[in-house]
């Protein structure tokens, strides 16, 4: 027998609506015994439309799919602070009795950042309900999904742009600290090009490498990112582009002789068309450390749904997530490339 929420019964016997609908003249197969009957089968059917909202997953939103995720912060907490490091010190040769050791440290700059709730809901009107046990018919789940889908799509803008309002990082905010590499042009003077349409493959792998080199030279080879994340349709024009005189692709040849890069990441928010995740204009290529000890995406509360409120003819289901958006321990572990 499926279960349903307690809470969640109790509102719905105490309801106008389902005190109605117990009443209602539908075929006897479907009719309710009462209040009692009436409100824990739709206690049920809720349940399980919340389950198939929290189980839903969107491959698409690549923040929520490849970002280290972390829920380090309390979900009660208002403001969040992190610090942004760099190493520091050097050991020395000491003698045995020597008591001016030198410091291994960190230099950080603080940063304080809002922690926000990201809210939505969705609910079903008594005609929904009512058709629902006319028909036999388990409510559309659709709903609830949808609103899942929204809540993450705005969780996943905020790790791109952040939120200006709040104080929170995304990739893409002016204060996040990330590098920026500067890109080859070609072409004739007064026609220069950085896109990698324009590009033969031994240009675009100069830039790939001189990405790497970047990272390497700023932070004195202590920093090696791992991942790398291309435009969707950047990503397969590599995985299809043959290096000339040979039957290896552009992508291919990066995985198999590239020290350092493991992962090749396609995410559709780096594209220049995708003005709600890249407000630039450019295609991006993002080169990232994948560990949660030199970024996250910090959510303290979870995708969360709330015992259902009645309201007039409306039974309303409320969602709830707090995040404090990206916290960048390490900026010199990443790097931005705008214009491929």
């Amino acid at each position: 027998m499926k279960r349903y929420d307690s809470i969640d019964a109790r509102r719905l016997r105490e309801s106008e609506v389902v005190i109605e609908l117990s009443r209602s003249r539908v075929p006897a197969v479907h009719r309710f015994d009462g209040v009692e009957d009436a409100s824990v089968f739709f206690a049920r059917e809720l349940d399980q439309v919340k389950s198939k909202a929290y189980d839903k997953q969107y491959p698409e939103l690549s923040a929520l799919n490849f970002m280290p995720i972390t829920s380090d912060i309390n979900e009660g907490a208002e403001t969040a602070t992190w610090y942004g490091y760099e190493l520091t010190g050097l050991a020395d040769i000491i003698n045995n009795y020597a008591d001016d050791l030198p410091r291994a440290d960190v230099k950080g700059e603080p940063t304080t950042v809002d922690i926000c709730s990201a809210g939505i809901s969705y609910g079903y009107n008594a005609q929904e309900m009512r058709a629902s046990v006319y028909a036999g018919k388990s409510l559309d789940a659709r709903k609830a999904t949808a609103a899942r889908r929204a809540h993450d799509m705005k969780i996943n803008q905020i790790a791109f742009v952040g939120s200006a309002k709040h104080k929170l990082i995304g990739i893409f905010s002016a204060d996040s600290g990330i590098p920026e590499y500067a890109l080859s042009e070609v072409g004739e003077t007064g026609s220069k090009h950085t896109e990698f349409a324009y590009k033969t493959a031994d240009e675009i792998l100069a830039d790939i490498n001189g990405l790497q080199a970047y990272v390497d030279n700023l932070t004195q080879s202590i920093e090696r990112p791992d991942t790398l994340a291309l435009p969707s349709h950047i990503y397969m024009d590599l995985a299809t582009r043959r290096i000339p005189d040979t039957e290896t692709t552009v992508l291919s040849f990066i995985k198999d002789h590239s020290p350092y890069i493991k992962n090749f990441e396609s995410w559709n928010e780096l594209g220049k068309e995708a003005k709600l995740f890249n407000p630039t204009g450019k295609n991006c290529m993002f080169l990232y450390t994948k560990d949660p000890d030199k970024f996250s995406l910090e959510i303290p509360m979870p995708f969360k749904q709330y015992p259902i409120q009645v309201k007039n003819l409306e039974t309303v289901i409320p969602c709830e997530s707090r995040t404090a958006g990206l916290m960048i321990y390490y900026p010199m572990s990443m790097v931005l490339a705008k214009g491929i």
